[in-house]
């Protein structure tokens, strides 16, 4: 049998020439096809998650409370909800109890009925937006020829942030630096408990920072500095907890993911910007189950409500940070390497 001699390097470029051209071109042809696919879906994604919640903006079971004797407040009562639908009425025996509920964060304002005309108890502090939609509709229901509606801003948002423009705009930046942890942790290849006290530990500095700027600085938030500093850092670690989980679980498309749930999803969701109940349905509900709008939830009751209304979203936050940890715990121990770090090459010997 004659010796097999290795093929010449103009014998192995004649082979790969003689390869057609369609398997070389494939791969690429299927990257192009992908992101002409991909980057028009994510786009009309981004313009419905954004625009759609925007133009839609209505009272939808808003809580509004309505005060004074029976007799007297009855006709305002069905007035108001001849809106069918817009809002949610909380009756009230008098002004104590109606300026309570406001306080409390059960109602965003209340009509009280007095023999001097009708008093409408609001709180910019909870929706600048909203206090000016009830101040609008109270004053259409107002009979022409009777005295004008007196507004009382029970708890009235910051005055450096009157139109609360800077609070709307403090949840994308929040929702950027935990997808931004999130993702570092998974892509700089930490498991286990070193991923968990990367997560925690980026989170709590990005609330002693985001307290130095809103709190002391610009004013955007009032109350307690060390209580809002946490509601941020809570915020922070639940969405970075939510993307590194995920991205235990999934791998790196969870990384995908949890960035499209928490940025295309829970940011125009949030109703930071007015009220949850502003939004069209079912935007608002699944606005509060995600960190965003549960974080400007917990954030708004302890800044300006001295805690009212923080149960819910603390819990829904809570809720992520727990199932993230656990992710990354249980993945940490069955050692599993992130998708996002390439193994060790194994090189044959010889």
């Amino acid at each position: 049998m004659p010796p097999v001699t290795p093929a010449s390097p103009l014998a192995a470029a004649t082979s790969a020439r003689a390869v057609p051209a369609s398997v070389h071109t494939l791969p690429a042809a299927r990257r192009l096809l992908a992101v002409l696919v991909v980057v028009p879906l994510l786009a009309a994604l981004a313009l419905w998650a954004f625009a759609w919640p925007a133009t839609r903006t209505a009272p939808r079971d808003l809580p509004l409370g309505v005060a004074g004797p029976a007799v007297a407040a009855a006709p305002l009562e069905q007035r108001l909800a001849a809106h069918e639908g817009a809002f949610e009425i909380h009756r009230y025996a008098d002004e104590a109890g109606a300026r309570a509920a406001v306080q409390n964060r059960e109602v965003y304002g209340a009509v009280v009925v007095t023999p001097q005309g009708p008093r409408l108890l609001t709180a910019s502090a909870a929706s600048p937006l909203v206090a000016q939609l009830l101040t609008q509709a109270v004053a259409a229901q107002a009979p022409p020829a009777g005295p004008p509606v007196t507004v009382v801003d029970v708890v009235p948002a910051p005055a450096t942030d009157a139109r609360g423009a800077g609070f709307g705009a403090s949840v994308l930046p929040l929702a950027l630096a935990g997808v931004a942890a999130g993702a570092l942790v998974c892509l700089a290849g930490l498991r286990g408990g070193r991923a968990v006290a990367a997560v925690l530990g980026a989170a709590a500095l990005v609330g002693l920072t985001g307290a130095a700027l809103a709190h002391s600085w610009l004013g955007v938030i009032t109350g307690n500095w060390w209580a809002g500093a946490g509601v941020l850092a809570l915020t922070v670690a639940a969405v970075a907890a939510g993307v590194a989980g995920l991205h235990a679980l999934l791998g790196t498309p969870g990384i995908g993911l949890g960035a499209a749930l928490i940025v295309l999803l829970g940011n125009p969701f949030s109703g930071a910007a007015g009220a949850p109940q502003l939004l069209p349905e079912p935007a608002g509900l699944i606005g509060q189950w995600l960190p965003p709008g549960a974080g400007a939830s917990l954030l708004r009751s302890v800044s300006f409500f001295d805690g009212a209304g923080a149960a819910r979203p603390a819990l829904v936050l809570s809720l992520w940070v727990v199932l993230g940890v656990t992710a990354l715990v249980f993945a940490g121990r069955r050692g599993r390497v992130p998708s996002g770090i390439d193994a060790p090459a194994v090189v044959p010997a010889g």
